[in-house]
């Protein structure tokens, strides 16, 4: 196997790299793929299982943090790693004499070993690096082979090493290091601009384009709540990429010199491999993210159905013997939330991260949490479907329950909401509106098609006949303008009392959400009927006793 050779390309090309790196994300990530191709390239791929007597784990002799040669077997006794770690302390070493002429490196083969070294002049030697069988047999090779992949790898290791310390390289570096920081702050500075101007404009109303997010005629999202969430965007991507531009200068910078282009290698692996995993990441989750975009788009357009459907059933256009049409709406919502949860049980394996334990130990929270505070919820929910299908009131009946009177606001599934006289919003628990009497004035009107009616009682003295009073009764009821013609109102004679008589007028109500209204304008009239007529009302109660004293009958 080919020993690690460690290249660097010209300084021209360094220049052209770092000023798309500065410029631009995306060719600073492209400068690092080759180094890393080539830093893969040279180590071995899918070596097999190493050879008894060869290491499991080979060190590498190095030279400024490169890997130069692979070390599987030391000659004799020694070990690999200590073998490893002696040659790269005498190959530093060599690289820093100057007069070292690593370009005669040669062989000269002795059984059963082949040396690498430097020629004398004088037709002597000088020993450097011994290669037996033992060790060429790990790599597959004979040992005159080993030795010469082992001489052309280091001849090369030290040229690269000459060239990059030289003084010339060093100023060329730094050259470049000033060049790419002179980018990286106009860089800085530009996108600081460019980020005020930003904010500026987003800040600044702008009515057409920065539109609140609307779903029918219901304003998700106002424009001010969009324009904090583009600022929030734009300090996010800011912050980010001038991070992220940053952390990229640094290994650029370091890699233009020779001593520090190792650390620079290893940050840009880290780069790479943080992409490499992001990107399996996004390609295996594509697919999850495709199936449950697929299932969204199944489960709206059933949705949409669904309210289609139900919608026609509310104005009229479909019948379903049996189905009244105040269902229509109700049924359509539960509908809804049932189509959800279909859609949410069958996106739930394709969520990514479903199957971990994490996410199974806060689903077994939250249903704990659902278990412990759901029974009240779905008392008053069940009693919600009830009072629905039971079709108790509608929104904007007038209705009174447990002594509220009012009209219906809204009728959802756990409360219901009652607007009295008063604009007061009383909101009553469905469990408690399905356990006590609901009194509907507006139900007759709507399901039997006949008018509501109201009633009052008064008392009248034994002195005054009956049917002047029932005359005056009645005339006062066909006077008050809330009052229908549909139905004739009628008096009932209740109750015979010790000094008075009970007479119950019956009238009815043409609106029944005017029937406080109506109620009062009738006892205004009973009051005007009865005062014309000089007749006393002993409403609540008065001695029938004559002694002198005035009458109570006001005066018109």
């Amino acid at each position: 196997m080919t020993p690690p050779v460690v290249r660097s390309g010209g300084h021209g090309g360094r220049l052209r790299s770092a000023l798309l790196v500065v410029l631009a994300l995306g060719m600073s990530l492209a400068m690092a793929l080759p180094l890393a191709a080539q830093q893969v390239g040279s180590a071995p791929s899918a070596a097999p299982p190493p050879k008894q007597g060869c290491a499991a784990n080979p060190p590498f002799v190095t030279l400024d943090g490169r890997k130069v040669i692979e070390i599987r077997d030391a000659v004799g006794a020694q070990k690999p790693q200590e073998f490893a770690r002696r040659a790269t302390a005498q190959l530093a070493r060599l690289a820093e004499d100057p007069d070292f002429p690593f370009e005669k490196l040669s062989l000269k083969d002795e059984a059963p070993y082949t040396f690498i070294g430097i020629r004398q002049a004088d037709g002597g030697f000088e020993q450097l690096l011994a290669v037996d069988d033992r060790a060429a047999a790990c790599f597959d090779l004979t040992r005159q082979q080993l030795a010469e992949r082992y001489r052309s790898s280091l001849q090369t290791a030290l040229r690269q090493y000459r060239i990059g310390h030289s003084w010339v390289n060093w100023l060329k570096g730094t050259v470049l290091a000033l060049i790419v920081l002179a980018i990286y702050l106009l860089w800085v500075r530009t996108q600081g601009r460019l980020n005020a101007r930003l904010s500026q404009w987003i800040a600044v109303d702008q009515s057409r384009l920065l539109r609140g997010v609307r779903l029918g005629s219901s304003e998700l999202v106002e424009s001010r709540q969009v324009r904090q969430i583009l600022q929030l965007v734009r300090r996010v991507l800011h912050w980010g990429l001038l991070l992220l531009i940053s952390y990229l200068l640094i290994p650029l910078l370091l890699s233009l010199f020779p001593p520090t282009q190792s650390f620079a290698e290893g940050l840009r692996q880290q780069i790479l491999q943080v992409i490499t995993k992001g990107l399996s990441l996004v390609g295996s989750v594509i697919p999850n993210v495709l199936s449950i975009l697929l299932i969204l788009v199944i489960t709206v357009y059933c949705i949409r159905g669904s309210n289609s459907f139900f919608s026609a059933l509310d104005r009229g256009r479909i019948r379903i013997p049996g189905f009244y049409q105040e269902w229509a709406l109700p049924t359509a919502r539960l509908a809804a939330i049932f189509i959800t949860l279909v859609g949410l049980v069958l996106a739930f394996p394709y969520i990514p991260g479903s199957d971990s334990k994490a996410f199974q130990g806060a689903g077994l929270l939250l249903g704990a949490l659902a278990a412990l505070g759901s029974s009240a919820i779905a008392t008053n929910i069940i009693s919600g479907l009830m009072l629905i299908y039971t079709r108790a009131f509608r929104i904007g009946d007038r209705v009174e329950i447990n002594g509220t009177l009012g009209v219906v606001q809204e009728r959802a599934l756990l409360v219901t909401r009652i607007r009295t006289p008063r604009n007061e919003l009383v909101s009553i628990p469905n469990a408690m509106v399905i356990g006590a009497s609901v009194m509907n004035f507006s139900f007759s009107r709507r399901e039997i098609q006949q008018p509501v009616a109201l009633s009052t009682t008064i008392t009248i003295g034994y002195d005054v006949p009956w049917r002047r009073v029932h005359e005056l009764m009645l005339a006062a009821a066909r006077s008050v303008k809330g009052i229908t013609k549909e139905m004739d109102p009628f008096v009932l004679q209740t109750s015979l009392n010790d000094y008075h008589i009970s007479y119950e007028l019956t009238a009815y109500v043409s609106d029944p959400s005017q029937y406080r209204e109506t109620l009062s304008e009738m006892l205004a009239a009973l009051q005007d009927q009865f005062a014309a007529a000089d007749v006393e009302i002993l409403s609540p109660g008065y001695h029938a006793i004559r002694n002198g004293n005035a009458s109570t009958v006001p005066k018109t």
